[in-house]
C-alpha cells in the first residue's frame, strides 16, 4: 500500500473499503488481523484503528473473541439508509443561506450539463455524485450534521460497490441534478429539497434493481 502524507489509519480504512468493493475480502469470512496487517504493509495499530472507525460507521462488527467481520448486506437497511440521508441533506439544504444557495445555483447547473450522459461506470457516477452533493450542502454550517451525513454515505458507497462493482455501467439521469439547481435559480427551496428527496430515491431504485437480498 503506497504511503501518502495522511493518517496511516485513514489509508488503511480507504484500502479496506476499496477491497471490499472490489470483492477481494469476503464478507462472510472473520478479517484475519495479522495477515491483513502484513498484506498491507502496516502494524496492527493503523489497522485497529481503521476497523474501530468502520465499526463505529457500521460496515463492520465486532464479536467477543472472535474478531471483526463486515456486516451482512441488506436491501431493506439499505433503503434505511437512503432515507435517512435523504432526510439529512434536506435539513442540511435548508440550513443554508437563500443568498449562498442562489450564488451556487448556476454552477450546479452548469455541472450537471457537463455530465448528462445516459451511462456511465459506477465509480465515476459516485465521484461526480460526492462532488456535485457536497456542492449543493455546501452552504450548511452545522459541522455535526454535515460529519453524520459523510459517515452514513461510506456505509451507503459500500453497499453501492458490492452490489454493482466499480466497473459496472449505470444508468443516471442528469435532469434530477438540474432539476434541484432550476428549483434553487428561481429561489423554490421547497421545490428543491422534494427534488433532492426524489433523487435519492430513484437513485436508490436503480441500485436496488441489481441488488441480492
Amino acid at each position: 500500500m503506497p504511503i501518502e502524507n495522511r493518517p496511516l489509519r485513514e489509508q488503511v480504512k480507504e484500502e479496506l473499503l476499496r477491497r471490499l468493493g472490489s470483492g477481494t475480502i469476503a464478507t462472510s469470512e472473520t478479517i484475519n488481523e495479522v495477515q491483513l496487517a502484513t498484506e498491507l504493509g502496516v502494524s496492527r495499530t493503523p489497522l485497529r484503528e481503521a476497523l474501530i472507525t468502520l465499526e463505529r460507521e457500521g460496515v463492520i462488527t465486532s464479536e467477543r473473541g472472535r474478531g471483526f467481520r463486515f456486516t451482512p448486506l441488506s436491501a431493506r437497511e439499505f433503503r434505511d439508509l437512503t432515507a435517512i440521508v435523504a432526510t439529512l441533506e434536506a435539513l442540511a439544504l435548508r440550513s443554508s443561506s437563500p443568498e449562498h444557495l442562489a450564488e451556487i445555483a448556476p454552477r450546479l447547473l452548469e455541472e450537471a450539463h457537463a455530465f448528462a450522459v445516459p451511462q456511465a461506470p459506477h465509480e465515476v457516477i459516485e465521484r461526480y455524485d460526492d462532488a456535485w452533493h457536497d456542492l449543493l450542502l455546501s452552504g450548511c454550517t452545522n459541522d455535526r450534521l454535515m460529519k453524520l451525513i459523510t459517515s452514513l454515505k461510506v456505509t451507503m458507497h459500500r453497499y453501492e460497490r458490492v452490489a454493482l462493482g466499480d466497473q459496472d455501467v449505470l444508468e443516471r439521469s442528469a435532469a434530477e441534478h438540474e432539476r434541484i439547481a432550476l428549483c434553487l435559480r428561481r429561489g423554490d427551496l421547497d421545490a428543491a429539497v422534494a427534488a433532492l428527496e426524489e433523487n435519492w430515491t430513484s437513485g436508490m431504485d436503480r441500485i436496488l434493481e441489481r441488488f441480492t437480498d
